[in-house]
């Protein structure tokens, strides 16, 4: 089973278990994360559950392993015979999931 769902602008093409980098989210490490944006889904038999664009009432949860930074990417302009040279550094911040489960959203009764 694995699932196709949308976070920071990308798309993540998960299972159960898996370790992802997603854009930086503003939780701490062992909360869990909750994604509704699910576009697709797959089963065990291989039917495959599209959205228009969202699927509802399906989530992918996972749990904050790591908050951390990426490598530095070297960003170099320059201009030939002009004297024109700049040089910048960037480092993406990210935050590391583990997927924990994939399925439909109970909905919660308060007994009434």
């Amino acid at each position: 089973m694995y699932a196709v769902f949308a976070s920071g602008g990308k798309q993540h093409r998960v299972e159960v278990g898996n370790l992802i980098d997603v854009e930086k989210l503003d939780n701490a490490v062992g909360e869990t994360v909750t994604f509704p944006s699910v576009l697709a889904i797959a089963g065990e038999d291989g039917q495959l559950q599209t959205g228009t664009p969202y699927l509802e009432n399906m989530f992918v949860t996972g749990e904050v392993i790591e908050q951390g930074r990426a490598k530095k990417l070297i960003v170099f302009k320059s201009k030939r015979r002009k004297g024109y040279k700049r040089k910048l550094g960037h480092r993406q911040s990210y935050t590391r999931v583990k997927i924990t489960a994939i399925g439909a959203e109970e909905v919660e009764s308060d007994g009434t």
